[in-house]
């Protein structure tokens, strides 16, 4: 049974959040609109099997939880999913230019418009579902940045899209606008917990800790300014007097050592095997369990 409205956030927490988050007034978001976002969000982080044996959720570890969402965009997001005109052409004024390029980068000029044009038509809910809108952003949870989550769409959406068209299938092409549409469906379905998915987001997380931990400081610097301050390779090379190319392979450099720590770790302390590990990966990309930002931001 999914969690009823106020299971985890009081209305007086949702209240604090909000203020917080400082959401213009013209966007009209109210704290019940915003309770139920955060509930969401909870709700995703601690999944509760439905048995009368299940520890209850800990109000500290959701308090703490709270915390580190990324308020201001999830209230956005939140004004956006209830179709309110001032949020979204907040959204479309600040993000539209980012996902533009982001699909220049993935799927090349001649891909780019379709691919996030698609994307934006998801986000606004111009699918309906039993005579409702349905938006998008109704599964960003606020864990990442907002631009995070949504390049993060993108590049799944170009990779989904290229293995359709791989798929010949001249017997019946109905079949295949059936396939797609389910696909495109799926990229917004919300799946029920699974009971191995917070161990292994745990281990996950853990793990990558440890492997970030190791890092040479200047590393760290490298994957700080590219993945938090989202710097280009021209700014960070400013920054730390290297070549733009010299950034460039010492980033790429940096990631392959975290993910072969971060294996290692898995495979060896966690006994994990190939199929467990794939799993891990899965999860992950599907909820991001991580903040990148206070790890990366940690003092040496």
């Amino acid at each position: 049974m999914p969690p009823s409205p106020t299971q985890f956030v009081s209305l007086a927490t949702a209240e604090i959040l909000l203020r917080k988050a400082a959401a213009p007034a013209r966007w009209n978001l109210t704290a019940e609109q915003f309770q139920v976002t955060l509930e969401r969000s909870v709700a995703r982080r601690f999944p509760c099997a439905p048995s009368k044996s299940s520890a209850p959720v800990n109000s500290a570890a959701v308090e703490k939880y709270l915390g580190t969402l990324h308020a201001v965009e999830l209230a956005l997001a939140c004004a956006c999913s209830a179709g309110n005109d001032a949020a979204w052409e907040y959204f479309v004024a600040e993000y539209r230019p980012q996902l533009h390029r982001a699909a220049r980068a993935i799927a090349g000029e001649s891909g780019a418009r379709e691919l996030a044009d698609s994307l934006f038509a998801d986000l606004f809910g111009l699918r309906e579902a039993q005579g409702m809108r349905r938006s998008l952003f109704d599964y960003f949870h606020g864990r990442s940045k907002l631009t995070t989550w949504l390049h993060a769409i993108l590049a799944q959406r170009h990779v989904d899209e290229i293995r359709r068209t791989r798929k010949m299938d001249p017997l019946d092409d109905a079949d295949g606008e059936e396939s797609s549409a389910q696909a495109a469906d799926a990229a917004i379905k919300n799946h029920p917990p699974d009971p191995e998915r917070a161990p292994y987001l745990a281990m996950m997380q853990a793990a990558l800790e440890s492997a970030l931990a190791a890092l040479e400081p200047r590393d760290r610097l490298r994957l700080a300014y590219y993945y938090v301050e989202e710097l280009s390779l021209l700014e960070i090379g400013k920054l730390l007097g290297e070549h733009e190319a010299t950034v460039s392979r010492k980033l790429e450099r940096a990631r392959q050592g975290l993910r072969r720590s971060v294996e290692a770790m898995l495979r060896e302390g966690k006994k994990l095997s190939e199929a467990q590990l794939r799993l891990c990966y899965e999860y992950a990309r599907e909820e991001w369990p991580f903040d990148l930002t206070r790890a990366l931001s940690a003092p040496d």
